[in-house]
C-alpha cells in the first residue's frame, strides 16, 4: 500500500481529506498525518499567497520524511475586506487557531456591511511534492455570502457564517458528504486526483 503524508495536525482536516480520497476510490493509499510520524522542524507560514505556503509545507514534509507529501493552505477571502483575512485566516485575531476569536472579528469588521455586499470565497490551494519527482499545485474556490450570526455545529473555522452560492444552509449545517462535494478543499483535492492515482 502506498503511503501519503498530509502535512497537517488538524484532525478535522485530515478526516475531510481521507473521506474525499475514499469516495474517489483511493482507499489503497494510506494517509498519514504529521502526528503519525516523528516530529521534524517545520518552516513558519510566511508566504504572501496560499500557493507559497502550501508548497513550502509540502516540500518540508517530503524532504524530512521521504514520503510523497500533500499540504494545503486555505482561508476565507472576504470581498468587503479586500480579500482578507486570506492567508491570515487562521490567525486573524492574533492567536493562531482560535476559530471563535477569528470568526467574531470578521463579524465585527462586517457589522456595517449591507447584506448584498457580504460576498466571500473559501480558497484552498493544495500542493503535492513527490521526493525526487514532480511538484503540483492546484486551487479550489467556493463562493458564497456571510451571515450576521452563526448557524450549525459541523465543520470548523468560518463554516458557521458561510452560506454557499445557491444554498440556504451554512457550511456548518451541511452533512460531511455534502460539504466534501462542494467545498474548496474538495475541489482542490479532486484537481489533484490524477497525480495521486499515479502514486497508488
Amino acid at each position: 500500500m502506498s503511503r501519503l503524508l498530509v502535512a497537517s495536525r488538524n484532525a478535522k482536516k485530515l478526516g475531510e481529506l481521507r473521506r474525499i480520497l475514499d469516495a474517489e476510490g483511493l482507499g489503497g493509499i494510506e494517509v498519514l498525518g504529521l502526528g503519525d510520524l516523528p516530529e521534524f522542524p517545520e518552516a513558519p507560514e510566511t508566504g504572501a499567497t496560499f500557493e507559497e505556503n502550501a508548497l513550502a509545507k509540502a516540500r518540508d514534509a517530503a524532504a524530512a520524511t521521504g514520503l510523497p507529501s500533500v499540504a494545503d493552505d486555505s482561508g476565507l477571502a472576504v470581498d468587503a475586506l479586500n480579500g482578507m483575512p486570506g492567508v491570515l485566516s487562521a490567525r486573524w485575531s492574533g492567536r493562531h487557531g482560535d476559530d471563535q476569536a477569528n470568526l467574531d472579528l470578521v463579524l465585527a469588521q462586517l457589522s456595517d456591511t449591507p447584506d448584498e455586499r457580504r460576498g466571500a470565497a473559501f480558497v484552498c490551494t493544495t500542493a503535492l511534492v513527490v521526493p525526487g519527482g514532480e511538484e503540483t499545485v492546484v486551487r479550489g474556490e467556493w463562493r458564497g455570502t456571510l451571515l450576521r450570526e452563526e448557524r450549525g455545529t459541523n465543520g470548523f473555522g468560518y463554516d458557521p457564517i458561510f452560506v454557499p452560492e445557491g444554498g440556504t444552509r451554512t457550511s456548518a449545517e451541511l452533512e460531511p458528504s455534502e460539504k466534501d462535494a462542494q467545498s474548496h478543499r474538495g475541489r482542490a483535492l479532486r484537481a489533484l486526483l490524477p497525480h495521486l492515482r499515479a502514486l497508488a
